[in-house]
Order: structure tokens, then C-alpha cells, then sequence
């Protein structure tokens, strides 16, 4: 029993998905979109609303006191319907599916700091005639410094060759146990939270979630055309405990930038990091998908080991 609770602290320290305070598991999620109408500019009337849904398996294993070999497994999927009418080269509905692999090493340094370096291999596909252009790949790289005991801070890279080119996100990792009640927690600037601990079984608190991901599609229509997502969602949550390592998490808030524009498969660009992108001249394809951005609701159900 002392083994594993050195195994489970230990993985705690160095993680890159995890609060201090618990390890999550497993997660199953659903995303509902408020319907929205067509920017003033489109051509179009009418409403569109975006659904999703993710699940996420998480599986550290420890090699020895210093090193862990972390695994996660991640399938995400988002729908995009509308009721009006639009050319057959043109997805509509958009429905997309993503499968993405995180595997690799956490080492423990014996200052008490951290490396962290994962191989991430994506499937990214419509799940219609399926190749090798499905696939993307990238990694992250994150050195991780201990500032004090509430304190810890990792600074890194995302790469990620999409089918719209190559994609660099400077990473901020983030664990800053504030006070009893409040703490910080994040991968930023792709995800963060802000939480206030009401007691033993709630949590309050912000976050928001952005990242920016690419579909290849394979419907004969408009194969090798791909769909490129954006979006940042911010709002409010909620997390209870309902019995054991059961927790039940809600989110509420708005989101912003939103996007699922379509491009000819050669159109790409030289370089995107946050906010910015290089050698940009693409010709979006469907003004379909230019609506307004909104409200939504997302609920989780986590299965999280306490700490």
C-alpha cells in the first residue's frame, strides 16, 4: 500500500494532464452548441449547430522512481448540420472524427525537476476512404521546473505537421496551488483552469479550451479536401464528486473565432503558431460554414484517481 501511494504521488508531480489533487482516468464528454445563424455576410439563411463528443483514456506506467511511461488515447468527434442547400463539392453535414495518441517519457531530474517528450501520432478523417494522408504527427517537449512546493512551471513546444501545414504552439504547463481553496492549473495556451474548492466534493471555477486541429476528407465529392476546426471556448464549470472516484463535471460558456472552413488540399501555408499564421493565401471553399459564434453547454463524466 506505501508503494503505491509513492507510484501514485509520484505521477502526480510530474503529469501533464493532472491538478494536484487528482488523476483523471478516464473522461466521457459531450459538446452541445447553441444553433446560431450565418454571419451577415454569407449568402445563406437559416441556423447551424455544432455537436461532439470525446472520450479520453489516460495510462501511466511507472518504470521506477524517476521515470514513467505515459500513455493517453483520445477520440474526438464533431458534427456540423444545417437545413439549407449547397454544392455537392462542398461537406455538408460536416461530420468529423479524430484519434489522437500521446505516448513517452517523463524523467524525473535529480534537482526535482522534469523532462517530458511524447511521440503524437493523429488519425484525422471523415472515416470515408482512409490513406496515409488521414494521418498526422508531432510531439511535445516540455522541461518542467519546481518553483516551490505549491509552484510548478514547465515550458515547451507542440508540433504538429497538419494537412494545412506545419503547426508550432509554445507551451506554458502550469500547477500553482494558490491557496487551500484556490489553484491554477493548465497547458497554455491550448487549456486552462481556474478553480475554487468549495469543499470535498465540489469545485467552482473558469477554464477555457483552444486549440486549432485539421480533417482530411475522403467522401468522393471532395476527397483530399480537408476541413480545418478552430475555436476557444471559455465559461464557467462545476465538478462534483459523486461517490468514489466518480466525478460529474458541467461547463457553461461562449465560444469565440469559430470556424470549419474548407480548403483544396493544396492550399496550405508556410507556418501557423497562436494567433498568427505565414504564407496564408487560402481560398476558403464553403461560406456554409461561417455562422455566428455562441453559447454551449458541455458535460463530463470522469472516472479520477484521489491523490
Amino acid at each position: 500500500m506505501k508503494r503505491s501511494l509513492v507510484l501514485l504521488l509520484i505521477i502526480a508531480s510530474v503529469s501533464i494532464v493532472t491538478a494536484q489533487e487528482t488523476l483523471d482516468i478516464v473522461t466521457i464528454s459531450g459538446h452541445f452548441g447553441k444553433a446560431q445563424p450565418f454571419e451577415a455576410a454569407s449568402p445563406y439563411t437559416g441556423e447551424t449547430t455544432e455537436r461532439g463528443a470525446m472520450v479520453n483514456l489516460v495510462v501511466p506506467i511507472v518504470l521506477n522512481e524517476k521515470q514513467i511511461w505515459y500513455n493517453s488515447v483520445n477520440y474526438m468527434q464533431w458534427n456540423v448540420t444545417n437545413t439549407i442547400t449547397i454544392p455537392d463539392n462542398i461537406a455538408n453535414p460536416i461530420q468529423l472524427h479524430g484519434l489522437i495518441i500521446r505516448t513517452g517519457l517523463i524523467q524525473k531530474l535529480s534537482n526535482g525537476n522534469s523532462i517530458q517528450a511524447f511521440f503524437s501520432p493523429r488519425l484525422m478523417t471523415d472515416f470515408k476512404n482512409i490513406d496515409g494522408k488521414h494521418f498526422q504527427f508531432g510531439g511535445t517537449f516540455i522541461y518542467e521546473k519546481v518553483y516551490h512546493e505549491r509552484l510548478k512551471i514547465g515550458y515547451g513546444i507542440l508540433y504538429n505537421q497538419e494537412t494545412f501545414g506545419p503547426n508550432a504552439v509554445p507551451l506554458v504547463n502550469l500547477e500553482w496551488q494558490i491557496s487551500e481553496r484556490w489553484s491554477m492549473s493548465g497547458l497554455l495556451p491550448i487549456y486552462s483552469k481556474i478553480k475554487y474548492k468549495v469543499n470535498e466534493k465540489l469545485n467552482l471555477g473558469i477554464h477555457h479550451f483552444g486549440l486549432v486541429t485539421s480533417y482530411r476528407l475522403g467522401e468522393e465529392a471532395y476527397q483530399n479536401d480537408y476541413i480545418e476546426r478552430r475555436s476557444i471556448d471559455l465559461g464557467l464549470f462545476a465538478r462534483y464528486n459523486i461517490m468514489g472516484g466518480i466525478h460529474l463535471e458541467g461547463r457553461y460558456g461562449y465560444s469565440f473565432g469559430r470556424s470549419y472552413a474548407q480548403y483544396n488540399q493544396d492550399d496550405k501555408i508556410d507556418l501557423a503558431i497562436p494567433l498568427a499564421t505565414f504564407g496564408d493565401d487560402r481560398t476558403q471553399l464553403n461560406e456554409s460554414a461561417n455562422f455566428n459564434n455562441g453559447a454551449y453547454a458541455h458535460i463530463r463524466l470522469v472516472y479520477a484517481i484521489k491523490l
